[in-house]
């Protein structure tokens, strides 16, 4: 119940873009600490019954320390949104930098303890306190990382396909008047709109596949990955916005290159950061990956290659549109259109390529797996050997 009490303020923040821009920053703030009061009371609750808690905690001696740092955690957020409601009064530009120092809040105070800590010397924490901490290598819950970006992945779909629907089915009245009531010649006007739909709609359902590909292979998910992949799903959003642009400007026009080129800047962003978790993970491959994929595995060219993709698709079409004037939008969707061809071209490739680097440097070699894959063959997934 308390948990459901923390969404109820979140539906205010949908009506935000009705109020006037200088109350909005007042809005976020109040509902932020309803939220987080509502945290608290979660924190209270969860702590007065001790078998709902983490097991680590329950078999630690020092349950009122946690509970004390993390409430202490928590209370940061809603003192620094009351700051920010009152500033915003006064001065509402200066409220939006206070809320984004709030998202930044933890790694800044982050920052400045590693600072005191180099100038008065290491500062020794308890070995316990594993949780909110906020260091770049905390464990975060890999189930909710995948359910919070599945759904944003399913909120975007959403959007492209409500789009679709609700400006582009032609008028009975005027296709039975203007078309002699032939839909196949007055669908034909959406032609444009349609191919930019589905060029969309299989960039949003391939980067999921590419989102699923690297997490089915992660182990463990740190806080840093976490930032990165909500970065990802930053620009993943965007993604329905770069639809509407590709296919409003006039074909052949100075705007509808620059519409192009946004969209590619969209797209090579939501695939550049999942590169970035993908080499995150690499640094430390023995804790967040399946040996399959770690360097030297046998996945672990073929994932490098399918991240790898999109920012190159995205960044080659860039700088194509700045050298030809004539790359019209359609040429750009039927390329997103074509871009799964290239995901079973990719495989096919790196294949061949391995196979060929076997036999050049390893004719004797018979067997190309390493003995730890082969001992960990069978904790691997089924729908792992799949994809």
């Amino acid at each position: 119940m308390l948990n459901l009490r923390c969404f109820i303020p979140l539906v205010l923040i949908l009506n935000i873009r009705s109020l006037s821009f200088s109350s909005s920053t007042m809005t976020i703030s109040f509902t932020t600490q309803e939220v987080n009061g509502s945290s608290q009371m979660i924190v209270l609750y969860t702590f007065s019954r001790p078998f709902v808690l983490n097991e680590q905690i329950q078999i630690s001696e020092s349950q009122t320390f946690h509970k004390h740092h993390i409430l202490k955690v928590i209370m940061r957020v809603p003192i620094m949104c009351f700051v920010t409601s009152i500033v915003s009064l006064i001065f509402f530009q200066l409220s939006y930098v206070l809320l984004a120092i709030v998202i930044f809040l933890p790694y800044i105070s982050q920052c400045v303890k590693w600072c005191c800590s180099k100038a008065v010397g290491k500062r020794e924490t308890p070995d316990s306190m594993l949780f909110y901490t906020y260091l770049p290598n905390e464990p975060l819950s890999k189930d909710r990382v995948e359910a919070f970006s599945d759904g944003v992945y399913a909120i975007v779909a959403t959007l492209l396909i409500l789009d679709i629907c609700e400006d582009n089915v032609p008028d009975p009245t005027v296709v039975q008047k203007q078309f002699g009531g032939n839909l196949v010649t007055a669908l034909k006007v959406y032609g444009p709109e349609y191919l930019a739909y589905f060029g969309s709609f299989v960039t949003v359902g391939l980067l999921w596949f590419v989102h699923h590909s690297l997490f089915l292979h992660v182990i463990k998910v740190t806080r840093f990955m976490g930032l990165l992949n909500t970065f990802s799903l930053s620009f993943i959003g965007g993604l329905p916005l770069a639809y509407q642009l590709t296919h409003e400007f006039p074909r052949n026009s100075y705007n509808e290159l620059e519409a192009i080129q946004i969209s590619c800047v969209i797209i090579f962003f939501a695939g550049i950061f999942q590169l970035a978790i993908w080499v995150v993970a690499l640094y430390n491959e023995r804790e967040t990956l399946h040996p399959y994929v770690r360097y030297g595995g046998r996945e672990h060219v073929f994932m490098l290659a399918k991240l790898a993709l999109y920012p190159c698709v995205a960044l080659g079409t860039f700088f194509v549109t700045c050298i030809l004037s004539k790359f019209s939008a359609q040429i750009f969707h039927l390329m997103e259109i074509t871009v799964p061809f290239a995901f079973l071209v990719l495989r096919l490739l790196v294949r061949v390529g391995l196979a060929l680097l076997r036999l050049i440097f390893c004719p004797d070699r018979t067997n190309p797996r390493t003995l730890v894959e082969e001992e960990d063959e069978t904790t691997l997934p089924f729908n792992a050997l799949v994809t």
